[in-house]
């Protein structure tokens, strides 16, 4: 069997890595902080009903968004490719917010046990396993060490 050798990253690498991993996390911070007043302004303001447009071009728009996920998956999962994961986080992230959005907006109607039955046995579930299988793979990965004191 051959071993499989790799280089140790260099200083100036890694030192460039901890950088974009802090500007990236600084600007992810900044925008959960300024998500909060927006969303608690959008409960004030936003009207309870709201009659749509498009209604039909909306759902049918995003659940193509979802097949198109869902099959990105699978055909990069059959093909051993590592950018399964990203399809997969992106596939169980929509099926969360179809959930969602499925449950949310029916509220008030007959079809809410129909959209709260799906959620519960076919989407959610579905998304779990699919972050679950993600998170399997990524503790799987072997990641370059950093120095203490950066990053």
């Amino acid at each position: 069997m051959s071993e499989i050798r790799t280089e140790e990253p260099s200083p100036e690498l890694l030192e460039r890595i901890g950088r974009q991993r802090r500007h990236t996390l600084e600007l992810l911070t900044v925008c959960a902080v300024g998500l909060v007043p927006w969303t608690i302004l959008l409960a004030f303001t936003l009207p309870s009903g709201y009659t749509v447009r498009q209604w039909r071009t909306t759902w049918v728009g995003f659940d193509v968004l979802l097949v198109l996920a869902m099959a990105a998956t699978a055909v990069l999962g059959w093909r051993r490719h590592r950018a399964v994961v990203v399809a997969a986080v992106a596939t169980g992230a929509l099926l969360v917010c179809d959930a969602w959005f499925d449950v949310s907006l029916a509220l008030g109607t007959p079809d809410v046990w129909w959209s709260a039955a799906l959620a519960v046995c076919v989407e959610l579930p579905l998304a779990g396993f699919l972050i679950r299988k993600v998170l399997g793979m990524l503790s799987l990965a072997q990641w370059p060490s950093a120095p203490r004191g950066t990053g």
